[in-house]
């Protein structure tokens, strides 16, 4: 009988292997270069070589050691990052979860019952009351006969990896933050530097313009018109020093801690990299944290409909418990209290109210929405990426024609005082010059924050702002 038994387990075992070999759920295969292709960028936004800057540490891009100790400090203390590595590690247990399920379940029990019965029932006149004891542990396992085990396992998986990915993306993002802000505060010291230097001179040519007018040279008009230059440029300074006060608030924030102080070096120390070798097209998007985390989230909804499309075919289950049963304590140890079952079986849904269907349909549709979500986040990745290799070659350009028109403006200031001075002008002229100086000056550093900020759209936009 003992043997019958079990040979009645292994066919049931070997009926599952046989099943197993007969059908297996699907492997995730990346549609082939419908998006991942060399044609996806336009052709002369791309430089086609070996070595690409999305490989290249932020390090090296940031080369100011203040800047360089504040991107450390944010990624250490910023709130959203720790935020992110606490979803990598809720992830993680899930994950552990997806590989223990191929091991079988093992629940214990000890129960005590007392029973009293009725005098009027089948036994109540022989056993008024009956007491029993039971010690037991049932073991159960299911055999993972369509790969819904698998899939589940693989889901967790993709689930892991894409808040890993979450995670860099988080940081690219941060560092970003950080350099574009660092930049701007930069910027603007610049732009003060300048218009003091500008509120000094025209406090001087106030003096100048009350003594022209004393000598006859110039009209309370001229004098009244340097004055509001000079008060238009008191204004400029108030606003110029009130946007610093606030990105400083801002980036004391990014870096975890209160509102304070931020040092910060000077524009000019600004290095730019002497060639941005950006690599072939294949290579530029491959290191996108948000591409890569979009690509986990399109398998693990694959996976998912595997596990749901699993759920039409019959379940294998083994279940075996035993233990120690008694009716009195003073026997429960005893041999003969023992009891074991071994259950064997074959579940398969027949009518469920359509809710199998219905979940493997509503599967393939969230499968369609992460195609769909993966496919615009590539074609978002390139547009940012092309964006930010053309906005660089404007900004480096427009730097080189700003520079030439300070060059003009500050000559023609001159010339007006000068030709002013003979009486060989209008004042009107050279408050204009002036005026024009001051913004092409004002404009020339905005050019140059310009290009740093491409510098830094583009490395994020290649997904190598977070190594």
């Amino acid at each position: 009988m003992r043997k019958q038994n079990i040979y009645n387990l292994l066919l049931l075992v070997s009926i599952s292997v046989v099943l197993t070999s007969c059908f297996s759920t699907k492997n995730y295969q990346r549609a082939e270069d419908e998006l991942m292709n060399k044609n996806a960028f336009k052709k002369d936004s791309v430089a086609h070589d070996t070595v690409s800057m999305a490989l290249i540490s932020w390090r090296e891009l940031f080369t100011d050691p203040i800047l360089q100790s504040y991107i450390e400090e944010g990624l250490t203390n910023n709130i959203d990052i720790k935020i992110a590595l606490q979803q990598i590690i809720a992830a993680e247990a899930y994950l552990k979860q997806g590989k223990a399920a191929y091991f079988p379940t093992l629940t214990g029990n000890a129960q005590y019952t007392h029973q009293e019965n009725s005098e009027n029932s089948q036994f109540g006149s022989s056993f008024p009351s009956l007491d029993s004891y039971e010690l037991s542990g049932t073991l159960s396992w299911e055999a993972d006969i369509w790969g819904k085990i698998r899939s589940n396992k693989r889901a967790y998986h993709a689930s892991y990896l894409q808040t890993v990915a979450a995670h860099t993306a988080v940081k690219s993002e941060l560092i970003a933050q950080i350099a574009d802000i660092y930049y701007q505060l930069i910027s603007v010291d610049e732009q003060i530097k300048i218009t003091e230097e500008t509120i000094k001179n025209r406090a001087q040519s106030v003096e100048t313009t009350n003594a022209l007018k004393e000598a006859g040279s110039v009209t309370e008009v001229g004098v009244k018109q340097t004055e509001a230059q000079l008060y238009t440029a008191q204004a400029l300074l108030i606003d110029l020093k009130n946007q610093s006060w606030l990105l400083e608030n801002t980036l004391s924030v990014l870096l975890g801690k209160t509102p304070e102080s931020i040092t910060r070096g000077s524009l000019e120390n600004q290095h730019i990299p002497n060639s941005l070798a950006t690599g072939v097209p294949s290579q530029l998007l491959s290191n996108r944290p948000d591409l890569i985390a979009a690509e986990y989230d399109l398998i693990q909804a694959f996976e998912l409909s595997n596990v749901a499309r699993s759920n039409f075919y019959p379940s294998l289950t083994l279940t075996a418990s035993g233990g120690l049963q008694s009716l009195e304590f003073d026997n429960f140890f005893n041999a003969n209290s023992l009891f074991a079952t071994i259950v064997g079986g074959i579940t398969q849904p027949v009518f469920n109210s359509r809710k199998i269907r219905s979940q493997y349909e509503a599967s393939l549709a969230q499968q369609e929405q992460a195609r769909l979500r993966f496919k615009q986040t590539f074609l978002t990745a390139n547009k940012e990426v092309s964006d930010a290799l053309y906005s660089y070659k404007a900004a480096t350009d427009k730097i080189e024609i700003n520079q030439k028109e300070y060059k003009a403006y500050s000559l023609a200031s001159e010339y007006s005082n000068e030709l002013l001075n003979n009486g060989l002008a209008n004042y009107l002229e050279v408050l204009r010059a002036q005026e024009y100086a001051l913004n092409s000056q004002l404009g020339l550093v905005t050019s140059k924050y310009d290009q740093l900020k491409s510098i830094i759209n583009l490395y994020k936009a290649l997904g190598g702002g977070w190594k």
